[in-house]
């Protein structure tokens, strides 16, 4: 069976299970946090069962909507003022109340260079956070950014547990946390966590009473467990979660998702620098046969990192038509000449560049594969290096990446901002990851920077429309597919929401259950 977004499922391993009844669910997942400190990099796209956000999103799958916010935030007219008004009916689970002054506290503890989080940088738009009263909090920013709502998503924790001057990593936070979302963590082991349903919630005690996540690390182990009746659900590569829904006759649940897959083109490469080069490898990648063969058709072309969902700032026209006779006339042009093994050159340069990518991801593995192969048929060699990540991070500038993204895909200007704009190009802006390809467009810059700071969204959408237009005359990766997260889960006893648009990452907390604290028994 396979069920998309128009999915009512459930999972209980107490058939038949009441509201009256205890129910819980077994979850395994390839990994669980170490830490669970939202200063520390915990769950900031709003995936935390244990922390609510002053946000969350919204069952349309797109959107946000007020979690610990009373209402969603307002900005004055320049754009660099937000204001939240705040739920007054909130307590912590160690029973102490919500206020203003634990929004403040959680948001100077991510920015505070002793804390060392690493996602400071993604909240270094902010300059100043004011308690105006005990139930509203005020926000300046360095400059006008309408996509301000998308960094209310992350767990606000209790004041009394930050500790100034003191390391995210190091805090109780990490193995002891308390937050006012609707489950508590009741037990923590290396390959464990046990999740308790918190009573007292404000939004309502979850009627799934305990969730315990597994860490199984081998998808093949997955879902053996799945198939021998361990397990509730997990998440699964495409391939073998179709294989494994098709043997055990449980459901196959996929969420549409902003994660994309790419190739990062450095541009100080002799041929990855070439802009003839990454044109034609645009031209001659055939993104809906990886689809097919390699997504089990669970996936979608990816030509920009904006995908569809983004609406109006979505560009239809801006693709690449898959186009091998033209790359080859295009390398051509650009006195790329075949030679004796078919490979092409120029100048002594001959048409060669490494890839490397993760094998411990076999989506990447495959795709990486995939890409080499099309590459070889316009006459560009590709060589394939797996690699660990401590070893692929120091190269990146050098080397190309089988890369993904999509961290924060509920706005533009988290989808496109980071991989695009040449801003981190600077040493120590950002992660080493953020445009990856060292690539430099100023036209881009200039309307990325224009949609950032623009308040009128129409503005916004046109500037990214166009932003999109100027890459794919100049592009500086190869963008491959935008993934869909599958997912295997049992279907009795509960009735559930339908899966949301999920970011890069995901795991057993997203798909059919990203808001099982509201499901209900059927």
């Amino acid at each position: 069976m396979t069920a998309t977004l128009s999915l009512l499922l459930g999972a209980c391993t107490i058939p038949g299970a009441t509201s009256d009844e205890p129910s819980e669910l077994i979850l395994a997942d390839s990994s669980i946090p170490s830490g669970y400190n939202p200063i520390a990099g915990y769950a900031p796209a709003g995936a935390s069962k244990l922390y609510d956000g002053l946000l969350r999103h919204a069952p349309d799958g797109t959107s946000l909507e007020p979690a610990l916010a009373e209402t969603m935030p307002t900005s004055d007219a320049t754009g660099t003022t937000w204001t939240v008004t705040l739920r007054d009916d909130v307590s912590f689970t160690d029973g102490t109340p919500f206020d203003a002054t634990d929004v403040a506290a959680t948001y100077r503890a991510i920015l505070a260079p002793a804390s060392a989080s690493e996602i400071a940088s993604s909240y270094n738009m902010i300059t100043r956070i004011d308690e105006i009263d005990e139930h509203a909090v005020r926000f300046t920013l360095e400059h006008p950014f309408a996509a301000f709502p998308v960094k209310l998503l992350v767990g606000i924790v209790p004041s009394e547990r930050l500790i100034p001057g003191q390391p995210a990593v190091e805090s109780t936070l990490n193995t002891d946390p308390v937050g006012t979302g609707p489950y508590e963590l009741d037990e923590l082991r290396p390959d464990r966590a046990v999740l308790r349903a918190n009573p007292a919630y404000w939004d309502g005690a979850p009627a799934v009473e305990q969730i315990t996540l597994l860490s199984v690390p081998d998808d093949n182990a997955r879902a053996l467990r799945l198939a021998a009746g361990e397990l509730d659900g997990a998440p699964l590569p495409p391939l073998l979660a179709q294989r494994s829904a098709e043997r055990t006759g449980m459901d196959l649940v996929t969420a549409p998702s902003a994660d994309w897959r790419g190739v990062s083109m450095p541009s100080s490469g002799p041929v990855t620098g070439d802009a003839a080069i990454r044109r034609a490898l645009n031209l001659a990648v055939d993104r809906d046969a990886m689809i097919t063969t390699l997504l089990g058709g669970h996936g979608r072309p990816a030509h920009t990192p904006l995908p569809a969902e983004a609406g109006g700032a979505h560009e239809p026209a801006a693709v690449f038509g898959h186009d091998p006779e033209a790359a080859r006339a295009l390398l051509d042009d650009a006195g790329w000449r075949p030679g004796d093994d078919a490979i092409r050159e120029k100048n002594g340069q001959r048409a060669t560049f490494t890839v490397m990518y993760n094998p411990a991801d076999l989506v990447r593995r495959d795709l990486a594969q995939a890409f080499a192969a099309d590459a070889r048929r316009i006459g560009i060699e590709v060589q394939l290096e797996a690699l660990s990540w401590d070893r692929i991070t120091p190269r990146i500038e050098d080397d190309a990446i089988l890369i993904g993204g999509g961290e924060e895909p509920y706005d533009p200007d988290t989808q496109l901002y980071a991989t695009w704009h040449s801003r981190y190009l600077d040493p120590g802006v950002g992660s080493a990851f953020d445009n990856a390809s060292r690539h430099a467009d100023p036209r881009i810059d200039a309307l990325l920077d224009q949609a950032r700071r623009a308040t009128d969204r129409s503005e916004r959408d046109a500037a990214y429309r166009q932003a999109e237009q100027h890459y794919i005359e100049d592009p500086g990766y190869v963008f491959l597919v935008f993934l869909d997260h599958t997912y295997l889960a049992r279907t009795d006893g509960w009735i559930t929401s339908d899966p949301i648009l999920e970011p890069h990452a995901h795991g057993a907390l997203w798909g059919p259950w990203w808001s099982v604290e509201s499901w209900a028994p059927r």
